[in-house]
């Protein structure tokens, strides 16, 4: 069956640490395109711009996941119940997170510089249908090969790579996310830590970004399954008008690399816990 995102590498993975990119894909559907009220390139701010180049240029044997449609059609790193009552006829009355409420649920409703995307609002079946066929698919996918890396080594970890406008009022220009130590155990955020500090960049922790849905669906370090979210200023990888990439791309790279090689020692460090007899 086709599926809306390439999975890579090897099944069971080659490595404890699993990579996802959920926001870099750019494949606008058509019927995406009939419905919108904006130009492509409006819908295009709501991507992690080719966050998706640096996963591949910077994975190794890591098991990767990254997704192809465009995050305007359906946001993978937001709950199934998050959607918005003002886009879509099948969302719940009741408390509304604060991503919906700003028009960024499940399905994106505006953007703070092009508006309201949409024509018109849409159907119960369409956001249902959308759920089925691309939402569901990719986190049975990302569960799958945490499940078979952590039978593999004992420990998986996920790193849930995303991309960021330069924070106004901040120098961070890297954001480490684990939903304040629910997501990971602190040894793996410590390791980061560190990568990110000798490449000489600042960078924040769980502030502004702590993690989304993928990070709370998947994290589970009780059970040695480690998620912690990673999100990189666009400027040191893309171009000065942040569209395509710029001369920072292969340090942005060298960085990531650096990061995955960091967490796959952490999690080999630990012996594996040895099988029931």
């Amino acid at each position: 069956m086709e599926t809306s995102f390439d999975l890579i590498g090897q099944m069971p993975p080659a490595s404890p640490v699993v990579l996802s990119v959920p926001h870099g894909g750019r494949d606008y559907p058509m019927a995406l395109r009939a419905s919108s009220r904006v130009p492509v390139t409006a819908l295009a701010g709501l991507e992690d711009r080719y966050i998706d180049a640096v996963a591949l240029a910077a994975r190794g044997i890591e098991t990767t996941i990254v997704q192809q449609l465009a995050r305007a059609w359906i946001d993978l790193n937001r709950a199934e119940h998050d959607r918005d009552p003002r886009l879509d006829e099948g969302a719940a009355a009741g408390h509304l997170s604060a991503k919906v409420r700003s028009g960024l649920g499940l399905v994106p409703r505006r953007t703070a510089a092009a508006g309201d995307l949409w024509r018109r609002r849409l159907s119960n079946a369409e956001v249902e249908a959308r759920i089925a066929a691309t939402h569901r698919p990719y986190h049975a996918a990302l569960e799958a090969a945490l499940a078979a890396a952590r039978a593999r080594f004992g420990v998986a970890v996920l790193l849930d790579l995303h991309s960021m406008p330069p924070i106004v009022g901040s120098r961070a220009r890297i954001v480490i996310g684990d939903r304040f130590g629910r997501a990971a155990a602190g040894r793996f955020v410590q390791r980061i830590d560190a990568e990110v500090a000798a490449a000489g960049l600042e960078h924040a922790v769980n502030a502004p970004y702590a993690g989304g849905h993928i990070l709370e669906r998947h994290g589970r370090p009780s059970v040695q399954i480690h998620a912690v979210q990673l999100e990189i200023d666009r400027s040191l990888y893309l171009d000065a008008a942040l569209d395509q990439p710029g001369p920072g791309f292969d340090q942005v790279v060298q960085l990531v690399r650096a990061i995955i090689d960091s967490l796959a020692d952490e999690a080999l460090a630990q012996p594996m816990p040895l099988a029931a007899e």
